[in-house]
């Protein structure tokens, strides 16, 4: 779960990717066509842009550099999520001005860790493991 802490969000892929919109998000805009990307940028004026890499892999490349080179475009941090990590492709991505990459393990991964940690909380709301740690008189 990717969890976003900007006001004005774009997100650039086909579905939703695993992202819990919180709160303090002013503008959250989601688009699945690679056409309405700039005109979008310009609607909203975001902060940060996710592009799902897998969805724009033939044009991301383009987009990526078209952001770099306009200069009105230097205050949105980008990120991309990514299925797995490839040697090769996420430090040509960095390269290209993304500051961030999400990967689909590393969610798997934080359900996982946010399940053990529910788990021990509901432990310790529940009081068995107070009454295990009572002393013995």
């Amino acid at each position: 779960m990717i969890r976003v802490r900007s006001k004005v969000v774009l997100l650039v892929a086909p579905h939703m990717v695993g992202l819990q919109v919180l709160p303090n998000n002013k503008v959250f805009k989601h688009i699945s066509i690679t056409a309405a990307i700039f005109p979008a940028i310009h609607d909203i004026k975001p902060n940060l842009l996710i592009l799902d890499y897998d969805y724009l892999v033939h044009d991301i490349e383009k987009i990526l550099r078209r952001l770099s080179s306009n200069p009105s475009y230097k205050n949105i941090r980008i990120c991309c999520y990514k299925n797995k990590w490839h040697s090769k492709i996420d430090p040509f991505l960095k390269t290209l001005g993304v500051d961030h990459i999400f990967y689909a393990e590393d969610m798997k991964e934080e359900a996982s860790r946010k399940n053990v940690f529910e788990a021990i909380g509901d432990v310790i709301m529940d009081g068995t493991l107070f009454s295990l740690l009572k002393p013995v008189h």
